[in-house]
Formats: C-alpha cells, structure tokens, sequence
C-alpha cells in the first residue's frame, strides 16, 4: 500500500505558514476571552456538593468518640485497600468496640465508597483539599487524628455537625425504608426518593410514580 501526500498542498503550507497562522488565531481568539483561573489562594472556587477531600472521622454526639462500630464495611469495600482497622468484642455484649482505625490517604483513589458503604455516616471525605506536606507520615490518619480533622473542618468552616450533609451520607434516589437507621437523615425534597424526576413520554413524573407503572 503506496501513501500518497499531496505535495502542492504542502508546499503551500510551507511557503504561507498555515499552521503557524492557525495556532495565533487561537491565541488572539484565547487573549480576549474571560480567565477560567482564579488568584489562588486570595480567590477560591466554589466546591461542588459531593467533593471528596481529607479524611475525618465523625463524632458521636453523645459520647464524642467516633461513631465507627467496626462492622468493616468500609475496609472491605475499599478498592485501594487503604483502610485498616482492628477491635475487640465485648464477651457479655458481644458488640465491637473499635481499638483503631487507620487510613493511608496516599493509597486512596478518593472514590467515596467507605462512606458510602458505612451505614452510621461514621467514615466521611470532607470538603477540605487544602492539606500538603514533605514527607509520607503526616497522611496517615490514625483514629485521633481523623478525628481531629473531623473537628477541624467544622471549626473552619463554622459548621454545626447536626447540620452537615454530604450526598455520599444520604445517597439520593433510594427510598427511606430501604436506608440504614444512620443513613435517615434530612436531606433536601430533591434527593429523597420522591424527589427524583424522570421523563415519561414528554413529560416530568416522580420516580416512584414512574415505578409503579
């Protein structure tokens, strides 16, 4: 198979710069237009609900110790495998109690699943990006320091913990009943089961109307 180039094309290519002519047109059609970036760290982009940042262990509000009840769910969903955690059964109770509780942010891929999975909203990702460092230790989270950045977060962002909602906390689109008691949690009229629109020949109808046709 013979590959013909058309040479007269190409020399006048060549002899009138198309190429070159082609990229400035893009750069004067660029140097008009409005900046997409923003004066880091002085001007902030808003964050969508939903952003996966730095891990936090959440309080109980009565006890003020994690509400983790190592049913590791979070571990085992873990694709990364970045979740390590190990308890203690009571011998009367039989309940676990939760002895610690580790993650290596390093290793994780942000992908949400642990909090998804956890049915006490005990694991979440906050809203928080703004963490860096040198060295590898200070992103491993043990259970005091996740819960520290628990703490931190709110205080931040003056935040009241009964008020805090992440869609990963509350997934939008199931019906209450088939939720976790620690998953029922007020959420707005949009991201309940009821709240779901979907289209029916033309038309907007409520995702449990849709599915009881």
């Amino acid at each position: 198979m013979k590959i013909k180039y058309d040479t007269k094309k190409k020399f006048v290519e060549q002899v009138f710069l198309l190429e070159i002519l082609k990229g400035l047109k893009l750069t004067l059609k660029r140097l008009f237009s409005k900046s997409v970036t923003v004066q880091y760290p002085k001007e902030k982009k808003p964050l969508f609900p939903g952003f996966r940042g730095k891990h936090a262990l959440i309080r109980n509000p009565l006890t003020q110790e994690a509400k983790c009840v190592a049913c590791m769910r979070c571990a085992s969903v873990c694709p990364a495998r970045c979740i390590s955690i190990r308890y203690s059964v009571d011998e009367k109770t039989r309940a676990r109690k939760v002895e610690s509780y580790d993650i290596d942010a390093l290793r994780c891929i942000f992908c949400g699943y642990c909090e998804e999975a956890c049915p006490v909203n005990a694991i979440v990702l906050t809203e928080d990006y703004e963490y860096s460092d040198y060295t590898r230790e200070p992103f491993r989270f043990d259970m005091e320091r996740l819960l520290k950045n628990w703490d931190e977060f709110l205080e931040k962002n003056n935040i009241e913990p009964d008020n805090y909602l992440n869609p990963f906390l509350r997934p939008r689109g199931l019906p209450t009943g088939e939720l976790p008691a620690g998953k029922r949690i007020k959420v707005p009229d949009e991201w309940t089961y009821e709240g779901q629109v979907v289209w029916r020949n033309g038309k907007a109808v409520s995702a449990k109307e849709a599915a009881s046709e």
